[in-house]
C-alpha cells in the first residue's frame, strides 16, 4: 500500500515530494499537527489534524469496513498490506471476563501511529557469517522499540531459506503474530522471504510456535518480539526439539536480560548462541555488534 494513499486529501498539496524516503513513523492526533519522523531522527510538522481527517484516515487504512478490524483493534494495532503497523489510542471499552478486566474494543480513536515497514535486502549481511558457519546459531536479536530488530529478522530469514554458495537454504518457519515480517495477503508473503519458507500469519506466538513445530517440520523457526514468560518457556520446547531458533527481543542491552528470571536461565544455558545487538548513533545511522553465548564480542 502506498503511503500517501492513507493519508488525508488535505495534507497532500503540503507534502514535499518523495516524503517517504526515510520515513519510520507518522504521527496523527487529533487537534495537533500530522508528524512525520525520519530515520535519520529528523521530524516534519505539517498541518493540525481534525476529526474527520483521522475518521478519513481510517476509512482509507481499513478500506471502509472499520468494524472488521475490531478484533485487531482489542489489541492496540492492526497491520495493513505491506506490513506497516497503525498503533492506536483513544477511549477504550472495558469488559471482564473470569475475573479479569479486558480491552473488549477502542470505540474513540483519537491518535494513530503507522510504522512505516522497510523490507531492506542485504541489511543482515554482515551478520550472517556469525550466524551461520558450519551449523545454525539459535538467536537473539535485541534492541530497543523502532530500532529495526523486524527489518534485520526478516532479511536473515531470507539469507538462511535461500542459502548461499557455501550452504544449501533451509526451511524456515516464520510465527507473523502482526503480519510484519512477511506482510502477507491472503496468506501469501509480500515480502520476500525466500524460497523455503512457511508463515503462520495473525497467530498468536504460543500457538504458532507449537503448530509449526508439530506440523512444518522447520529446521528453523523465527518470532519477533519475545516478552512473555510463556513465550520463553514455548522456546524451549523448540530448542529441545533440535529445531533451530531466530527471535527478537525487546532490551536495550544485553544487561536487560538478565533482569528476567526466566530469561536469565534460558541464557545461562548456553542454548542461545548469538546475541546481536542494534545500535543507532546520532545521525539515526544503525550498526551490528554480535555476541557469543560467553558475551564475548565477535564484531
Amino acid at each position: 500500500m502506498e503511503l500517501s494513499n492513507i493519508l488525508p486529501k488535505s495534507l497532500y498539496p503540503l507534502l514535499p515530494e518523495n516524503f517517504e524516503d526515510g520515513l519510520e513513523e507518522i504521527r496523527i492526533r487529533v487537534g495537533q499537527e500530522a508528524e512525520l519522523l525520519y530515520g535519520d531522527m529528523t521530524a516534519m510538522n505539517i498541518k493540525q489534524i481534525s476529526e474527520d481527517e483521522l475518521t478519513e484516515m481510517l476509512n482509507y487504512l481499513s478500506d471502509y469496513s472499520p468494524y472488521a478490524l475490531e478484533e485487531e483493534l482489542r489489541q492496540g494495532f492492526f497491520t495493513i498490506k505491506g506490513g506497516h503497523r497503525v498503533g492506536v489510542a483513544g477511549r477504550t471499552n472495558r469488559k471482564r471476563e473470569g475475573g479479569e478486566e479486558t480491552v473488549r474494543r477502542i470505540v474513540d480513536i483519537g491518535a494513530l501511529n503507522i510504522r512505516v515497514a522497510h523490507e531492506v535486502k542485504g541489511c543482515a549481511a554482515q551478520v550472517y557469517p556469525y550466524i551461520r558457519d558450519a551449523t545454525i546459531k539459535n538467536v537473539f536479536i535485541l534492541a530497543e522499540p523502532g530500532m529495526g530488530k523486524t527489518t534485520l529478522l526478516r532479511d536473515l530469514v531470507r539469507l538462511l531459506s535461500s542459502g548461499d554458495d557455501l550452504h544449501t537454504g533451509v526451511k524456515v518457519a516464520v510465527v507473523d503474530e502482526r503480519s510484519e515480517i512477511a506482510a502477507c495477503y491472503c496468506g501469501v508473503p509480500q515480502n520476500d522471504l525466500g524460497p523455503r519458507v512457511d508463515v503462520l500469519d495473525n497467530c498468536p506466538k504460543i500457538k504458532g510456535m507449537q503448530m509449526l513445530l508439530r506440523t512444518m517440520s522447520p529446521q528453523v523457526i523465527a518470532v519477533d518480539e519475545l516478552g512473555r514468560k510463556e513465550e520463553f518457556e514455548a522456546v524451549q520446547e523448540i530448542l529441545y526439539s533440535g529445531c533451530h531458533l531466530l527471535a527478537t527481543v525487546h532490551a536495550g542491552n544485553v544487561d536487560e536480560l538478565y533482569e528476567k528470571p526466566f530469561m536469565a536461565e534460558l541464557m545461562e544455558t548456553g542454548q542461545i548462541e548469538r546475541l546481536v545487538k542494534i545500535e543507532r548513533n546520532e545521525t539515526g545511522q544503525r550498526s551490528y555488534r554480535v555476541f557469543d553465548k560467553k558475551l564475548h564480542a565477535l564484531c
